[in-house]
């Protein structure tokens, strides 16, 4: 193993745990395969150094895959490594960081090493909703290895060297990488749903470090709490100037304004992320209709319509979330589902995988109505009748069928325009105003905007005991 290589990958882990606590296992483990030469080949721990370590003192299980012993590619003893590192995750309840750099399958061991991939995916399978699963691409992640990130929880990618594909570029009918490089991080990151995260080797460190922090051990352990030193009173004053972009939002609700947002440009008209409230971590959902930049310049806007990608982002949060008894927040502020051919495709599906998530998890569930919440698409968000524990309204909220206007242009087609302003208003404050939604049972609590951090704290604090049962089944088919 060449020094600069061998530096290269153990300074990943090194760089990503507390100092000085990597302990290495299997250091002497190296291939066994004697065909096509790969006796004279050294492959110095068979391409993958395996451990465990601390970040912020929790204990965290990491393998590293070293790009300079045959290409980091899999094969047997790789893999075998790999899999007792997840035995050993999963019988003390820690959490598995995969940092990635390799060509993919090992030739020379043909079925042994398809057997080795295997192999990974089934400890993958048994640890995912057992153990938080967090992945890292360094340099290249193609064909099965691909399959490796799908499996995991939370998928992080250098920005210029990573790659990640099942087919490469130029293996597309019709495409080159000239024309579109699927394997790049801007396209995994925007159009896959895969990635969480894109930046320099160090920047995705760091942020894995900080997510890691965030989650708790296992399914079973409550761990994932931190002294609170913010006011748990505290008034968000400026709260209601950020309902456009609730990233900004659920940073002014959050324990010092911190805020750590997942698959940040996928699906971006829906936010999802990780927050503390009184200390504990809370998993947030939030429609989004803005973008703004750090330097408080808009530089996206949408509709304020809800697209599949966004509902399928929302989903498979909400499932991570109930897997690993984190409660959820819900910031609803959306007007319908997105109209166009492309959304269509697939909005049905996405929608009620969506829909199943939020109904089908057990955790303390809260909803804030931050703006308008109109047909089905506010049902999805998260509604009391879709099972959320506590439901919260802005004091100007609206909640219906549709926009007030377009009701009283349907039900009093062909009427003048006055006739049409007064059903209107009529409407607004029959059936669309928060008032009429609080009086009917939907609407728990109308709130002040300023208030939001604090009564969403005490509901949280009220919820900490809740049991749930849903009806005797293996599990459900969405």
């Amino acid at each position: 193993m060449s020094k600069a290589k061998q530096s290269l990958a153990s300074t990943r882990i090194t760089s990503l745990l507390d100092a000085n606590s990597f302990v290495e296992i299997g250091q002497s483990v190296t291939a066994r395969s004697t065909d096509f030469n790969m006796a004279e080949n050294k492959a110095p721990s068979d391409g993958v150094i395996t451990g465990y370590g601390v970040i912020n003192d929790n204990l965290v299980y990491v393998y590293s895959q070293d790009a300079s012993v045959l290409n980091g590619t899999v094969g047997e003893m790789h893999a075998k490594k790999i899999c007792a590192l997840y035995d050993l995750a999963m019988k003390t309840g820690a959490p598995v960081i995969g940092l990635i750099d390799c060509a993919g399958l090992r030739l020379q061991e043909a079925t042994d090493a398809l057997e080795a991939f295997g192999n990974i995916y089934l400890k993958q399978t048994l640890a995912s909703g057992m153990i938080p699963q967090v992945t890292g691409i360094f340099g290249t992640c193609g064909g099965g290895m691909a399959v490796i990130p799908a499996l995991t929880d939370f998928t992080f990618m250098e920005e210029k060297k990573g790659k990640m594909f099942v087919n490469t570029p130029n293996a597309l009918e019709g495409n080159n990488v000239s024309k579109c490089d699927t394997s790049a991080a801007k396209f995994q990151s925007e159009e896959t749903g895969l990635i969480d995260g894109t930046g320099s080797e160090e920047e995705i460190l760091g942020q894995i470090r900080e997510l890691v922090s965030l989650l708790p051990s296992n399914f079973d352990s409550n761990d994932s709490y931190e002294e609170c030193t913010d006011d748990l009173n505290r008034l968000c004053d400026d709260i209601e100037n950020c309902a456009g972009d609730t990233a900004v939002a659920l940073s002014r609700i959050a324990d010092d304004g911190i805020f750590f947002e997942t698959k940040k440009a996928y699906g971006r008209d829906v936010v999802t992320g990780f927050l503390r409230l009184n200390g504990a971590t809370v998993g947030a959902v939030a429609n989004r209709s803005e973008i703004y930049d750090a330097d408080g310049n808009k530089t996206v806007e949408f509709d304020g319509s809800l697209s599949s990608r966004g509902a399928r982002k929302a989903a498979g949060f909400v499932k991570f979330c109930d897997a690993f008894s984190i409660p959820v927040l819900t910031l609803t502020n959306v007007k319908g589902f997105k109209a166009n051919l492309c959304n269509e495709k697939m909005m049905a599906k996405s929608v009620g995988e969506m829909v199943h998530a939020f109904a089908s998890a057990t955790v303390p569930k809260v909803n804030v109505i931050i703006g308008k919440a109109f047909g089905n698409a506010y049902v999805a968000m998260n509604s009391k009748s879709v099972g959320a524990d506590m439901v919260f309204a802005w004091e100007n909220a609206e909640i219906g069928m549709m926009d007030a206007s377009l009701a009283a242009k349907i039900m009093y087609a062909g009427s003048d325009a006055a006739t049409i302003n007064e059903k209107a208003a009529q409407y607004r404050e029959l059936q669309s105003s928060v008032k009429a939604a609080a009086a009917r049972g939907y609407v728990d609590t109308v709130i002040a905007p300023a208030d939001t951090r604090k009564y969403v704290i005490g509901a949280f604090e009220m919820l900490f005991t809740k049991k749930a049962e849903l009806p005797s089944k293996k599990h459900g088919t969405v």
